[in-house]
């Protein structure tokens, strides 16, 4: 849902985020090409359980989005050791790195400040060779992709 809701987004035929696709966990890989203020990018989402193969990916990356389900407490520890294994690729020694916290809008999510300390996020900032960014989004209600797009254009040097 997150790249589907962030395409409509950048979309300029588009008025507004109408209905937000269904909400499911991606599987396998999407490819999208956005347009951010004139700047062409092509955006490849990664499903979670790709992960063995995201490295094949890696090549001519300049930005990665990494998208965790701030709704899903079960999931912190693996994604943590997933945004460790990416962050570890001498690919993406150079890349920037937005890290999203999504699902903001549900009732059950854990806060910003959850996330940050179970991510130890201050830790991984500190130790990490690439600029790293946090931020939070509800891709459903729309909340907080207008600064994901800013990051992405600043990021890409459009």
């Amino acid at each position: 849902v997150f790249l589907k809701t962030f395409a409509q987004l950048c979309s300029k035929d588009s008025a507004g985020l109408g209905d937000p696709p269904p909400t499911q966990p991606t599987v396998g890989t999407n490819l999208t090409d956005l347009t951010i203020q004139r700047a062409r990018i092509t955006v490849r989402e990664v499903g979670g359980s790709m992960g063995p193969i995201w490295p094949s990916y890696y090549k001519d990356c300049r930005t990665v989005m990494f998208v965790v389900d701030a709704a899903n407490p079960v999931q912190v520890s693996a994604s943590c050791m997933q945004l460790l294994f990416v962050l570890s690729a001498s690919a993406l020694s150079s890349a920037s790195v937005l890290i999203i916290f999504n699902k903001t809008d549900l009732p059950c999510c854990m806060s910003l400040v959850e996330m940050k300390s179970l991510f130890r996020m201050d830790d991984i900032i500190t130790s990490s060779q690439q600029p790293i960014t946090v931020m939070e989004t509800s891709a459903l209600e729309g909340t907080g992709l207008q600064e994901v797009l800013q990051w992405l254009h600043s990021s890409i040097g459009a």
